[in-house]
Parts: structure tokens; C-alpha cells; sequence
């Protein structure tokens, strides 16, 4: 028989399931579905309910392409709008106190992702450090990340922002309903990987967050994503004319289109922009000057965003993953030329002449993952680090499989080792021709550095902070080490380097 366990929160009983080390409640609803008039509008409060609520088992992914939301090797999560949900992974032993919180964002471009992946629950970093993990889900791409409110009636209004409004409402919740799992609303980490780390740069610049989160981890964070009015009205134009609609019937059709419909218009609209703007992506939040008054990369250089510690970093080769499943990023010597032009006439050989051996296809993969993740991320640590405790990392480590196969410590590898994964059948398979001692080693790092740090906001004492004068950088390898501005001269070649507007 399988045992459950019921908590009573601020929105009604919900029922979760009760392992042998750990209890999970799964997509616990944080706000009302976004659907019929609440499609393309800000989350609203979740109607409470009477009696116990199921929380065993997975509701929708958000809407995406079936296979982004896959789960498992033959798996995929059914996709809906009704996708407002998070889950909670609890220790099942007894704290002595109010247990720290870490809520995941997960990753995917803003268009693919779900918070149903296995991995995510967080079940061995729960138990490891004797905290709470918290993922959530958000709204994607056609519904999430494309401001469609120039096209509002009277009968027909659309909101702005609406992923990153996903989020804070979700650390509404957490603050108002995490005491009764045993955590502590004052004691909230928030973490992510890829856009969802993007997406933690963008809380720490939503001025609606404040007081939500008490410190931030950025793993590889693209991270001066962000569209202007401009860029975020062409790119809503677009997805309007692949919806088939004009700028009269935009409303209308909006409400009243098939989810999927508005899905494949939008992913149609995306592509193209990918195809002919490498190193641009306009599916990012919109800075409207209200919600978002400032781009992340701007709050940051100013000081406006939170002021609470934040770690921060990059994998060596990032860009290695995108080559083979999904060729969005500038790593073609074509591709970056377009791309560096757009920066000045000598941006392209400065930038190309810190590389050795470029044009080649090795060091052409390089620039390309450099210039999304590596090169924004700087700005962010050294800006950062003139206003609260800043720490940065690059993650160099790969079993001697990952290795052979050409992808090294590509985007996403960090997943594992963060998550303890050592020991899974995906872990195993990694080191099948060695590196097992690395990899738990590794795993170490990541875990011991990432739960101290959100039980105290610092990582382990061996971890200095980044400054502007030294630049102390973590490497997260076999063994590790601490490097002082490393790669200083592709630092200095990228400076004033950036991404171009939409056309």
C-alpha cells in the first residue's frame, strides 16, 4: 500500500506521497489556471478548495512541443495551459528547526521544460542537506514570453511578462505556504540552469520579488537576454501574422485559437528569427519600464537589483550540447561574422584573435557558447560583487565518456552533479569508461557548496568572493581549484561586445 501524507495550506489539504526518505506533493496549484479569460493575463489567486486535493501525481507541463516536455526516455508530460503548478520535496527525518528552502526554475529556452523531470525533485539534496526543494512550473514561449498586449480590447486584455509573473507568484506561495512543510519563508533559495538561470537574474531584477528570495544561484544564465518595446512589438507582430491574424482580428483570434495552434505560430516565428539572427533570442521578458523597469544586465551595472548573494557561473564548453541537437547558437565562423559585425567594425578580430586556432569548427563552438553564457555572466559578477557578496564558478569537469564523445563540460552537465545523480542509471552510464571517482568528487563540490550556501549565504570557506581586483573564480573539477581572472585575455576581447536588436 502505498502511504501518503497530508498538509493543510493556506489554499486547502492537499495529499502527497510518503517515500522512504523523502515526501513529495506534486503540482500543488500557485495561482488560478490561466485559461478561457485568464488566457494571456497576469496570474490570479488560487479559488480554495474543500477537502484533499490529490497531489500525487504530475498535472500539465506548460504548453511546448510534445517532446519538450519529455520526462523520461519514452515518456513526455501531457501539455496544458493549466499548468500553474510546483512541487514540494520534503526530508521525511525530524529538523530541529525550520528547514532552508531552494526553489528550481527550470531551464529550456523560455519554449520547452517542465518541473516533472525526475532529477528536479531534488530528493538527494533535500535529504544531503536537510532542506526543502521547491520546482515550479511557468508559463512558456506563445503564452509566457510574448507580449501580446498592444493588440488589448475592451472585451479582450492581454498582460506582459506573464513568465516572470508566473514565478513571483510562485514565491508568493512559497512565502505564504511553506511553513506548513516545515520550511522557512525567510530562508528561500532561489536556483536555476540555463533560462532558468536567466530567469534568476530576472527576479533579482523584478522589484515585485523583493523580500520573496534571500540569495540566488545562476547556472549558466544567458545572461543579457531581454527584449526592448521594440523588439518585443516586432516579434508580437510576427507571431500575429503566423497565427494568420491582422492587427483588427489579432485579439480575437488570440482568445478564441486552439492552444496548439497559437503554440506552432509562435515556435514558427521563433525559428525564423534563430535562423536569420544567430546569437539573438526574442522570447526573453519584456523590460516595460513597470514590471521590469530595467534589463537584468542594466539592474545589475546599476545596483538596482537585490541586493543578496548571488553564485554565478559557466561550463567550459557550453556550446558543445547545442551543436548537436539544436543549432540556435552563433558557432559557424558564417554565423559569428554576422554576429560580432553588429558590434563594430573591430569587434570581429578582437574577438576571434583571443581564440587560437579559430576558424576552426573546435574554436568556432567556443565563441559561440561564450559569447551567450560566459561573456554576459562576467558583467553580472563584476557588477554584482560592487554591491553583495558575488561568488563565480566555471565548471570544467567531464567523465572520460563525455570527453570521447566531443561535448566535454558541455551545458547542462551540471545538472547532474548538483542534483546528486552520481548514482543513477544516467551517472553510471557517464563514467562507463572511468571517471566515477571524479564525477562523486565533483558531485561533492557542487552539492556541499550549494546547501551551505543556502543555509548561509556563502558557499564553503575554500570558495573566496569575487572582486573586480582579483577576480577569484572557482573551478569545479577533478581536483578543483580557485583561478584568478582566468582567460583574461578573451575577458578583455569580449568588452563592449552585444547582442543586436531584432530587424
Amino acid at each position: 500500500m502505498v502511504a501518503t501524507t497530508d498538509i493543510t495550506t493556506a489554499d486547502g489539504t492537499v495529499r502527497g506521497l510518503r517515500g522512504r526518505r523523502v515526501s513529495r506533493w506534486r503540482s500543488i496549484p500557485f495561482a488560478a489556471p490561466p485559461v478561457g479569460e485568464l488566457r494571456f493575463r497576469a496570474p490570479q489567486p488560487v479559488q480554495p478548495w474543500r477537502g484533499v486535493r490529490d497531489a500525487t501525481q504530475f498535472g500539465f507541463a506548460a504548453m511546448q512541443h510534445r517532446n519538450g516536455a519529455r520526462i523520461g526516455p519514452r515518456t513526455q508530460q501531457p501539455t496544458g495551459e493549466d499548468c500553474l503548478t510546483l512541487n514540494v520535496t520534503v526530508p521525511n527525518e525530524p529538523a530541529a528547526g525550520p528547514r532552508p528552502v531552494m526553489v528550481f526554475i527550470h531551464g529550456g529556452g523560455y519554449f520547452i521544460g517542465t518541473s516533472a523531470l525526475g532529477l528536479y525533485s531534488g530528493a538527494r539534496l533535500a535529504v544531503r542537506g536537510d532542506v526543502i526543494v521547491v520546482s515550479i512550473n511557468y508559463r512558456l514561449g506563445a503564452f509566457g514570453y510574448v507580449d501580446f498586449s498592444e493588440y488589448s480590447t475592451p472585451a479582450n486584455a492581454f498582460d506582459s511578462n506573464l513568465g516572470l509573473r508566473d514565478q513571483v507568484a510562485a514565491l508568493e506561495w512559497v512565502r505564504r505556504n511553506i511553513a506548513a512543510f516545515g520550511g522557512d519563508p525567510g530562508n528561500v533559495t532561489i536556483f536555476g540552469e540555463s533560462a532558468g538561470a536567466h530567469a534568476v537574474l530576472a527576479l533579482f531584477a523584478t522589484p515585485a520579488a523583493a523580500g520573496l528570495f534571500h540569495r540566488g544561484i545562476s547556472q549558466s544564465p544567458p545572461a543579457d537576454w531581454a527584449s526592448s518595446p521594440a523588439d518585443a512589438k516586432l516579434f508580437a507582430q510576427r507571431c500575429v501574422t503566423e497565427l494568420g491574424a491582422t492587427a483588427t482580428t489579432a485579439a480575437e483570434r488570440l482568445r478564441t485559437a486552439s492552444a496548439n495552434d497559437i503554440r506552432r505560430a509562435v515556435d514558427r516565428a521563433i525559428n525564423r528569427i534563430l535562423h536569420d539572427q544567430p546569437g539573438l533570442f526574442p522570447g526573453a521578458p519584456l523590460v516595460d519600464g513597470e514590471y521590469l523597469p530595467l534589463s537584468p544586465i542594466d539592474a545589475f551595472a546599476s545596483g538596482a537589483a537585490h541586493r543578496v548573494p548571488l553564485i554565478i557561473g559557466t561550463n567550459q564548453d557550453e556550446a558543445t550540447l547545442f551543436t548537436r541537437f539544436d543549432d540556435t547558437l552563433p558557432t559557424t565562423p558564417e554565423r559569428i561574422h554576422w554576429l560580432l559585425r553588429q558590434s563594430g567594425a573591430d569587434a570581429e578580430s578582437r574577438v576571434t584573435a583571443a581564440y587560437p586556432g579559430y576558424p576552426s569548427p573546435k574554436a568556432a563552438v567556443r565563441v559561440g557558447g561564450d559569447f551567450t553564457f560566459w561573456r554576459p555572466s562576467l558583467q553580472v559578477m563584476e557588477s554584482h560583487s560592487r554591491y553583495a557578496p558575488t561568488y563565480a564558478y566555471r565548471f570544467d569537469f567531464a567523465p572520460r565518456a563525455i570527453q570521447l564523445a566531443g561535448f566535454g563540460a558541455t551545458h547542462a552537465l551540471d545538472l547532474l552533479p548538483v542534483f546528486g545523480a552520481t548514482d543513477t542509471p544516467i551517472g553510471r552510464a557517464m563514467t562507463i569508461a572511468g571517471g566515477q571517482r571524479g564525477l562523486r568528487a565533483v558531485t561533492r563540490q557542487f552539492m556541499d557548496n550549494w546547501l551551505a550556501f543556502a543555509r548561509t549565504g556563502s558557499p564553503l570557506p575554500s570558495w573566496p568572493a569575487y572582486t573586480e581586483d582579483r577576480r577569484a573564480t572557482w573551478i569545479i573539477d577533478y581536483p578543483p581549484h580557485v583561478a584568478y581572472d582566468p582567460d583574461k585575455t578573451k575577458r578583455l576581447a569580449w568588452q563592449g561586445v552585444r547582442i543586436p536588436a531584432l530587424t
